[in-house]
């Protein structure tokens, strides 16, 4: 029991009391059901990897967006975690493929341009004759951090770079915005030059 309450508490946003509610819980359950969900992460962990085109999590080597002709292939919406794309799909407004950075870039928390899939990025640009980048990160200052990073690794690159209109309230995570708003946000996305002045 201590064991399963150590395990669970490891999980983002529960606390011990939280995890020994749930083993408790667990506990009171038709064995089938413990077994069930322990299972099911086995199989999620052994079976879901990383899209090697776009770093998006797959069961296959392409992701179903990437592997999906009806796609846009020349429109590429940059995020910072699986949960945006997901978060994007649900806008039902864009309908290119996408590239998962794996999280922004903050000197603070160590994370710098080399940790993210940003070089990836600029390499699917060249190789895959990509005519437009939406930048579709959060309006943080990790975020417009990371915008203008990717901005001046394009820069000179034959690819239109767009970000989300500015509907989306500033310091907001994008996890956070409602389907309305983000999705008119992809709809009205701006020229990303047209952001800042050099």
């Amino acid at each position: 029991m201590d064991n399963a309450v150590a395990e669970l508490s490891k999980l983002p946003g529960i606390g011990r009391k939280t995890a020994l509610r749930l083993a408790l819980h667990l506990l009171r359950q038709e064995k089938e059901t413990s077994l069930a969900l322990g299972t099911s992460i086995i199989e999620m962990r052994e079976n879901i990897r990383y899209c090697r085109r776009c770093h998006n999590i797959s069961e296959n080597e392409l992701c179903p967006f990437c592997s999906d002709p009806r796609r846009d292939s020349k429109t590429v919406c940059v995020v910072e975690n699986v949960k945006d794309v997901l978060t994007v799909e649900a806008t039902r407004e864009h309908n290119g493929l996408y590239h998962v950075l794996g999280g922004l870039i903050s000197p603070l928390d160590g994370v710098s341009p080399s940790d993210l899939e940003i070089d990836s990025l600029v390499k699917r640009v060249k190789e895959e004759k990509i005519e437009e980048i939406i930048l579709a990160l959060s309006p943080t200052m990790e975020g417009d951090t990371t915008n203008f990073y990717i901005y001046r690794k394009l820069a000179g690159l034959p690819v239109k770079i767009t970000m989300l209109a500015r509907g989306l309230a500033i310091g907001n995570e994008l996890e956070y915005a409602d389907e309305l708003t983000l999705g008119r946000s992809i709809l009205n996305r701006t020229p990303f030059s047209d952001s800042f002045h050099e």
